[in-house]
């Protein structure tokens, strides 16, 4: 694209990028004339989109204004309805949880820049920054969210490996054990929905990079809603602890380290923090159930986001080792499926 001033944005339709821009500056009483005057700033950690964030000076010219632009990744849409993505982005605006759509072209959108900084993965493991972490995601899940409020994640992950087949080689397949994965999903789908289940609105992608937090205010703000649905909450905790184990910022991005991820302490301090930011102090059975739970679907996380390298892996173009980070979640759902289920005959 045109618009360069330290960076350009890749996207498909420049033109109608520039004319959105354009009007959001014009929106706000700046008048660009010309396109030299914005200032774009890759930000890097996006693993399904390209993100950007462009400044410009403002009619007062000593002030700058910030917005976010948001270029969709290549295929991705094979992950998700845009459509939906796009109605669960301003249904959660309207509720106050993170940023405004300002405007949309052929291939991304724009939204409002917001005003706080995006956690480390070194922020994870703050006790004070988690317990806060942990009452917004209660929060996070007691949303009510215009649509079904079934459960998508063993539908989801069905859809994925179909498509995982399709896009692997046999050798491939045979590598990642394609071909037995449709049975470890059902396993696990029995086994994991016996007995109650809370059932909320879960964000699905905890990982660090979508989780902001103003400095001043100390207020948690979740951003990224791609991935979001109904599922169950012990699923959306698992996915935040598995997090835990990469630091998408390194050298080495898609290299997992789960040595590092929490310990059984760690987890029920969020668990308890989690449970506690409704009001009521929990008893140590609902946290120690929570926690098993949790513990349990680390295995569908894993499952999830190794058909998500695969599938990332042939669609995608960003800089990202997709294939080997796939391999990673699959070994280490071998080697935690025993210790998790260890009372199951699978």
């Amino acid at each position: 694209m045109a618009i360069k001033k330290n960076g350009f944005i890749p996207s498909c339709a420049p033109e109608e990028l520039k004319k959105v821009l354009k009007a959001v500056a014009s929106e706000w009483g700046d008048m660009i004339k010309d396109m030299e005057e914005f200032h774009v700033v890759p930000l890097k950690g996006a693993l399904t989109n390209e993100v950007f964030q462009i400044n410009w000076p403002t009619k007062h010219g000593e002030l700058h204004q910030k917005v976010l632009v948001r270029v969709y990744g290549e295929g991705v849409e094979v992950f998700f309805n845009r459509d939906d993505e796009i109605r669960t982005f301003e249904c959660m605006s309207k509720h106050g949880q993170g940023p405004r759509l300002l405007g949309r072209f052929p291939d991304g959108r724009i939204e409002e820049f917001i005003h706080a900084r995006t956690l480390s993965a070194a922020d994870l493991r703050d006790p004070e920054i988690s317990s806060l972490v942990a009452a917004k995601l209660r929060e996070f899940h007691n949303l009510d969210m215009p649509g079904p409020k079934d459960v998508l994640l063993w539908k989801r992950l069905r859809t994925w490996l179909s498509l995982s087949k399709k896009f692997c080689s046999s050798e491939a397949a045979k590598e990642f054990g394609l071909d037995i994965l449709g049975d470890e999903i059902s396993i696990l789908e029995k086994e994991l929905s016996q007995g109650y289940q809370e059932i909320g609105f879960c964000h699905n992608d905890l990982q660090y990079g979508n989780i902001m937090m103003d400095e001043e205010t100390r207020v948690i703000t979740l951003i990224d809603y791609e991935y979001a649905s109904y599922n169950p909450i012990a699923y959306d905790l698992a996915n935040h602890f598995c997090e835990m184990a990469a630091n998408y910022h390194s050298e080495t991005p898609h290299i997992l380290d789960f040595s590092i991820c929490p310990d059984m302490e760690e987890r029920r301090r969020f668990i308890r923090a989690y449970i506690a930011s409704s009001g009521n102090e929990p008893s140590d059975a609902e946290v120690e159930q929570l926690l098993v739970d949790a513990e349990k679907y680390t295995l569908a996380n894993h499952l999830f986001w190794g058909l998500w390298g695969i599938i990332s892996g042939h669609v995608n173009k960003i800089e990202f080792d997709y294939l080997e980070y796939a391999r990673q979640r699959f070994q280490q759902y071998w080697f935690k499926k025993t210790l998790a289920l260890e009372s199951l005959t699978l």
